[in-house]
């Protein structure tokens, strides 16, 4: 979550929806200036998630107002991934901190408004900045600046060192001045949204978000070219960034790994500097999560479990924002725990749990230039037992291949829409692998996003295992294991795979007698799977089975789980 007031409050309330459970690590003790008062004793910090539209607006009067003034009441829901969706969509959700989001579908216009607690008029809130100033001058405070901030607030208030309007809202005044101070200002309320993937602004006029259900959304904030850019030269200064005129192009890293874009002034941007954040949960989203909404089936997540066991190289591909990398850093837990894993990327997506992992990101902006085909080739020296790229694009596809044939599993993602798309790429410039080096590739999951009713949902809509290619009539062999009929939203098993009656059974050592083992060991592992999807989906409950299983067995772990004893999550 982004290093801002939205994120730094520990919010008692949490929203339900189905999105990976975020923790803190607990904050070190401060030693100068301790605030004399818990962040919890300031109300803003309790405010909960109201179960009905009634309450809220009992609660917050601005929610009200804003409520009488649309021609039609929206659904209020707290859990937006089962709430059954009318057409057209007016719907709305809470995030916490008195923050909703209403959202509007149908007859050509769709809509975000953000609402959130009216920002004070005049100049109160540079009075109580200044009057905060007088005590804090000379003073660090590191990362409990947003407690203590909000206690030397309160002392503000409390000995009257500024005048307040009568009437005037506490909270609110609290919750504006740390969002302009430490926060990213008006962009904290889309940050703190765990549905909304991306956050941009073209120019001056409207933000634009991505939102995972409903796809692209204009929003009811207008911002001003000043506003832009006042904002991104504060969040590049306070990243240790440059940007001018001279150094108009930046990527930054928020503290909660999102990815920030710049491109700034109209001598390039034509509308006005424009900037996307791309958003990331803290803690990745897993496999379970994924069987839990449908995007793979526990079959098939199954099956891509007892291959990672061997070590085979595969690819998630699939158009842009179909999820492919998400998919793929959910399928990585099912590499072996102690498994030395490198990854390599020009942007920081991929995030694992394996211990001995070594993070590598290109450098293009700033001194020697490092590309993804540097990095690839000093992977080869490092031994390690999974090399993950984050998307194959360029000549790095060469070095990706070379490292396939000298034993080094590859995982990546690539943009093609089926294998004949894939194939092209991959024997084309700039990637150019030879067409003999093709069956180094074992695995090609292709995946989707597919708009059905009211929202788009992401699917995998095959699995390929790339057999070999036969020179002799130029033909690239391959066997669906695993396919999606789009029309009744099922995933088919094929009901027999080459990977699995060759490579495993081989790997274990198994002769073709126990063919059938195999496949009960599938089903076993399906189940254990769904078991993760109904009752622990994160991303570390999921490891930690991973990990009983290497330990106890799959049918230990099979036999407990049907027990429903499973201590280790």
């Amino acid at each position: 979550m982004p290093n801002s007031v939205l994120t730094q409050m520990k919010v008692k309330a949490r929203l339900r929806f189905r999105t990976p459970k975020i923790e803190t690590e607990p904050e070190a003790p401060v030693k100068e200036e301790k605030p004399t008062e818990k962040m919890e004793d300031l109300g803003l910090f309790t405010d909960e998630i109201y179960e009905t539209i009634e309450e809220a607006v009992q609660k917050h009067q601005y929610l009200a107002d804003y409520i009488k003034s649309l021609p039609e009441r929206p659904k209020y829901t707290v859990n937006l991934e089962t709430e059954p969706l009318d057409n057209p969509i007016n719907i709305m959700y809470p995030l916490g901190l008195g923050i909703y989001v209403h959202i509007t579908m149908g007859e050509g216009a769709n809509k975000y408004n953000i609402i959130e607690p009216p920002k004070p008029e005049g100049k109160l809130l540079a009075e109580i900045e200044e009057a905060v100033s007088r005590i804090v001058v000379g003073k660090e405070y590191g990362e409990q600046k947003a407690q203590i901030l909000a206690s030397l607030f309160r002392r503000t208030i409390k000995e009257k060192m500024v005048k307040i309007p009568k009437g005037t809202d506490e909270k609110t005044l609290l919750y504006h001045f740390l969002r302009d101070k430490i926060g990213h200002g008006f962009l904290d309320g889309f940050l703190l949204d765990p549905q909304l993937e991306d956050i941009s602004i073209p120019g001056a006029g409207s933000i634009f978000v991505y939102h995972r259900m409903f796809g692209n959304l204009e929003t009811s904030v207008d911002v001003t070219q000043d506003r832009i850019n006042e904002l991104l030269r504060n969040i590049a200064e306070r990243h240790g960034k440059v940007l001018s005129y001279t150094h108009p192009i930046i990527d930054i890293h928020l503290d909660d790994g999102s990815r920030l874009n710049i491109v700034f002034g109209e001598d390039i941007s034509l509308k006005g500097s424009n900037f996307t954040i791309r958003k990331f949960p803290k803690e990745p989203i897993s496999v379970a999560q994924l069987i839990k909404w449908h995007t793979l089936t526990a079959e098939l997540a199954a099956y891509v479990w007892m291959l990672f066991e061997v070590g085979v190289t595969a690819l998630v591909c699939g158009e842009t924002a179909s999820g492919k990398t998400t998919t793929l850093n959910a399928l990585t837990s099912f590499i072996s725990s102690d498994a030395k894993i490198i990854s390599i990327e020009e942007t920081p997506e991929i995030n694992v749990y394996q211990k001995n992992w070594i993070r590598e990101v290109t450098r293009l902006h700033t001194g020697v230039q490092v590309t993804m085909f540097d990095l690839l080739k000093a992977a080869l020296r490092q031994r390690p037992d999974y090399i993950i790229v984050g998307e194959l694009r360029g000549e790095e596809g060469k070095i990706a291949f070379q490292a396939v044939e000298t034993g080094h599993p590859v995982l990546s993602t690539m943009h093609a829409g089926n294998l004949g798309q894939l194939f092209q790429r991959l024997t084309s410039y700039p990637i150019e692998i030879p067409k003999s080096h093709i069956d180094g590739l074992n695995l090609v999951v292709f995946q989707a996003r597919i708009e059905r009713g009211n929202k788009f949902i992401r699917r995998c809509t095959s699995i390929n295992e790339v057999i070999g290619y036969e020179s002799e009539v130029g033909r690239l062999n391959y066997l669906p294991t695993f396919t999606y009929d789009e029309d009744v939203d099922q995933f088919r098993f094929t009901g027999s795979s080459f990977h699995l009656e060759n490579r495993v059974l081989a790997f274990r050592g198994w002769g073709q007698d126990r063919i059938q083992d195999i496949y009960e060991e599938l089903r076993a592992r399906a189940e254990i799977l769904n078991y993760l999807a109904d009752n622990f989906p994160t991303h570390s409950e999921v490891t930690k089975t991973m990990n009983a299983v290497r330990t106890l067995g799959v049918w230990e772990v099979h036999r407990r789980v049907k027990e429903l004893r499973t201590p280790w999550v």
